[in-house]
């Protein structure tokens, strides 16, 4: 092993008996010294970057851009061109003239005497107590009485007959104070469909079940009419529900305002097989 001196380094004890004009130990000689380099050259950039803005504005602050300050007088500026083809502008709207209050007064006009027409006063009240008010005076019996005579019917052109006019039909109801109902309530009209029901033998083959919504109206009397289906089973069910709601006993009438009108009803009817 190589005798190390006493100023020997770190660096000559790890290369100690090695190469070392392989490159390391020059590298590792000179660390300290490019480590230093380094830091002062960066140090330097940064400090430059810092201050190079600073630098260039305390260099061009003397010169100052003197801005031109030019009077324009606007009477002296001659008027753009007119351009025949475009339309003129539209006038402006007019002013509205506040309102004042006013008076109907027509200056008197001057006529001759013949052309100025008679003034004649209005009946005293004694004159209408003896005689009756029309549009002529006429001298009669004060005694008389007065006959209305009424206006003559208006006769149809044809044959001389006078036409009557036609009724005009009811207003039937959908929505009234108090509903129609069936004798004796909802519970005893669905014990008169369950008794009179007859279940259709062809609805009975065809295992059909399900509910048939009808609609009729309730006249006046009570009495069923225009009896509908709004939407059936077929197979017969349609048909059966039609013959048992026109079978059915007279309801009680709906009423509006307290008087019987007629109403529009919907009830549905259940076909069940046991």
């Amino acid at each position: 092993m190589a005798e190390l001196g006493p100023n020997a380094t770190l660096d000559d004890i790890v290369f100690a008996d090695r190469n070392k004009a392989y490159g390391a130990f020059e590298l590792r000689k000179g660390y300290r010294a490019d480590v230093t380099k380094a830091t002062l050259i960066g140090a330097v950039l940064f400090i430059l970057a810092m201050f190079t803005p600073s630098i260039i504005n305390k260099l061009t602050a003397g010169e100052e851009v003197e801005e031109v300050m030019v009077e324009v007088d606007l009477m002296k500026i001659p008027p753009p061109p007119i351009d025949p083809a475009e339309p003129p502008p539209p006038p402006p709207p007019p002013v509205e003239q506040p309102k004042v209050n006013t008076v109907k007064f027509l200056p008197p006009e001057v006529k001759k005497d013949e052309e100025v027409p008679e003034e004649v006063p209005p009946p005293t009240v004694e004159e209408i107590k003896e005689a009756v008010v029309a549009d002529k005076t006429i001298e009669g019996d004060p005694n008389a009485n007065e006959i209305i005579v009424a206006p003559e019917a208006v006769a149809a052109p044809s044959k001389g007959t006078v036409v009557e006019a036609a009724p005009e039909p009811e207003k039937v109801f959908t929505v009234v104070e108090q509903q129609p109902e069936f004798p004796g309530g909802t519970t005893e009209m669905y014990k008169y469909l369950s008794k009179n029901i007859k279940y259709p033998s062809a609805a009975s083959r065809a295992n059909v079940s399900g509910r048939v919504f009808m609609s009729f109206v309730v006249n006046t009397d009570g009495s069923i009419q225009d009896v509908s289906v709004l939407k059936g089973l077929g197979f017969g069910c349609d048909e059966e529900a039609i013959r048992v709601v026109k079978a059915m006993p007279k309801w009680k009438p709906g009423k509006q305002s307290g008087r019987a009108v007629r109403v529009k009803y919907n009830l549905p009817i259940n076909f069940q097989l046991e």
